[in-house]
This record gives C-alpha cells, structure tokens and sequence, in this order.
C-alpha cells in the first residue's frame, strides 16, 4: 500500500492528507529506498545528473527578530555580530564569478542597517557586472513596493522559508511580534511580482507533529514555489531550545524524495544543515532527489559568526577548497556540478 502511495505520489504530485500520514507513519529503509529510486528517476528526467551551485554571500548577522531557534536572534547577546560593506560583497561575487557561479544569494538577518535603497544599489551594481548571472536574496520579510524594488533593479530569486505552515506551531517557535500570515502573504506577493520564489521549513523542529508537516507540503503545494528548502533543525546552545533534540536524516532525507515527487521541477538543495548532521549529507540530499548545493563564499573570517544553529560545517574553508572538494564528492555518487545559472524550468 505505501509503495502503491508512492506512485500515486509521482503520477498525480498530491496526496490526500490521510494518505500523506500513512507515507510519514511509515518511514523505514525499504520504504525509503523506493521513494528515492522514484524521485531520482523524477530528478534525472528533468535535470540529468545535473547540480547547480550557488555562491552563497553571508553579508550581516545582525536580526531585528527573536526566532527562539536561531544562533543570530537579537536577545543573543553572545553573538559576535557583523556587517559587509557593499565592496566586501561586491568583492565576494568577483571571487565568486571567477570560480563558477553563476548564481549569487545575499543572505542575511531582517537587519536594518541596510535600507531598501542601499540594497537596490547593490543588486543593481551586481546585475550590471554579472549579466550572465542570477541574484538570489534572502533578507526576510518587506513590504510589497520593497520587493518590487529589489525585483525591478535585477533580483531574479528570493528564498523566504515559511518555517512550519500551522498557526499553533508558528506560535511555539517565534515570539508575539511575528506572524505567519504575514510571512504567508510575502511569498505570494513574491510571486505576483515575478521572482521565482523559494520556501521551505525545518523538519523534526521543537513541538512539530506530523500533522504539522502535512500542512506544510499543502501549503507548498498551493504556492507551486521554484524552490524548496528544507533541513533538520539543529539547536544552538544560546537559544531557548538548546536542549532541544536535532531533527533526522532519515526524515529530512524522506521529505526530500515527496517533495521532488510533489514538484518535478523545483530545485531542491541538499543543504549544509543536513552536511552538518552527516558527513556525507548532502551526498544522501542528492541522492534523495535535490539538485542543488550552496557554498559559502563569505570572507573566511566572517563564516564562523553566521552561525544559525550549532556545528556548522565549511566555516573555514576557502570557497576554492570547497568547490573543488564538491565537485570530486559529487562525482562519486554520478552527478557533476555545471556552471549555469540553474534557473526553474516550467
């Protein structure tokens, strides 16, 4: 019956939510390695074995918001806090550029420092250097004219993960202050703007039910999103869920087959969370149906503060090293990682 669901699953993209319960609630090796062949195969008929890289560009870890999960939340006293100039960013993309990316992805805290016009500027400036190349961002939540902003001055991408798609859970993870209708209501404007959008959640977060994850994969369903990321959660020791237990690989891996089976054409990252669990991580990510990988290109001497959750791996590793080592470890599981903008195909 659960094979059975899992074919439903690659024909039809969609699950009734007693059917996707019955999929979550039965969760072993047999299981698993049978969605995984079925999302490859899914994965390979619209990709090849083609990976795509992203340069990811960690630019401030300062947060106007108090996410009880997250190392750069602003009651975090203890984090060594910093800010990149719009040269050291701009320097970023060059070094980027020159190794193969041709996707850059400025991420940071909602940090007010940077006004809307100054990350105009900066998107602007590097869409006029990189034509060949697409800008990410993922800077949290604004206001609609601010996107359309960032979007008219050469954004093409936006990642903004819902977090957990149920009001209640919302709630235990996030303080008063913030609201997922709100968050909600971002994506789809994300959307009527024209970027292609990304969301996501974090798998086996603190109070999480599988009802709760159901809810998620029908929300990414209605929101039909270019992108989808998911990782385990993994506490960080200054957060009030620092006891708090990681989430796993087995289900993170699982979810990652649904998904590639839910959206045939989406990209997926096998995330630096799920290499951060296991060594070979993001390999299994892979393997499991995403096509997507994110190396840091943030100065060296800034990627140990961006430090979201505990343990995070490739803090000190030049881009240059780490690529290369990418590219030889995805070689051996059969992909290859190609320089290309790696832009959603409808």
């Amino acid at each position: 019956m659960v094979y059975q669901l899992i074919d439903k699953l690659m024909c039809e993209h969609i699950l009734e939510k007693d059917e996707f319960l019955m999929l979550l609630n039965s969760i072993n090796h047999d299981t698993s390695e049978y969605l995984f062949h079925k999302a490859r195969e899914t994965s390979k008929n619209h990709f090849d074995t083609d990976i795509y890289i992203r340069g990811l560009i960690e630019f401030t870890n300062y947060c106007k918001n108090d996410c009880f999960y997250c190392g750069i939340r602003k009651s975090n006293s203890s984090c060594d806090r910093y800010r990149l100039s719009k040269e050291e960013i701009l320097e970023c993309c060059k070094v980027g550029h020159s190794l193969g990316f041709r996707t850059f992805v400025l991420q940071g805290g909602e940090d007010p420092y940077y006004t809307n016009s100054e990350l105009v500027d900066i998107v602007s400036i590097i869409r006029s250097s990189y034509t060949d190349c697409a800008i990410t961002l993922s800077i949290g939540e604004k206001t609609y004219d601010e996107y359309k902003e960032l979007y008219e001055a050469g954004a093409d991408r936006y990642l903004l993960r819902h977090e957990t798609a149920t009001d209640e859970h919302y709630r235990k993870l996030h303080p008063k202050s913030q609201e997922l209708s709100n968050r909600k209501l971002c994506l789809y404007h994300l959307k009527e703007i024209g970027y292609q959008v990304g969301t996501g959640f974090m798998v086996g977060s603190p109070f999480q039910t599988n009802e709760n994850i159901i809810e998620d994969l029908l929300f990414i369903k209605d929101l039909d999103p270019e992108m989808v990321g998911i990782g385990p959660f993994i506490p960080h020791k200054d957060t009030p869920f620092a006891k708090m237990p990681s989430g796993t690989l087995e289900t993170t891996l699982f979810l990652i087959g649904i998904l590639r089976l839910m959206l045939p054409n989406a990209l997926i990252p096998a995330t630096t969370a799920l290499g951060t669990i296991h060594p070979k991580g993001r390999e299994l990510g892979i393997l499991a149906g995403a096509n997507v990988v994110m190396p840091n290109l943030s100065p060296v001497n800034v990627r140990k503060k961006y430090t979201l959750y505990d343990n995070k791996i490739c803090t000190g590793e030049e881009a240059a090293e780490c690529i290369t080592c990418l590219r030889n470890r995805i070689g051996s599981i059969g992909y290859q990682i190609v320089v290309d903008r790696g832009d959603y195909r409808s």
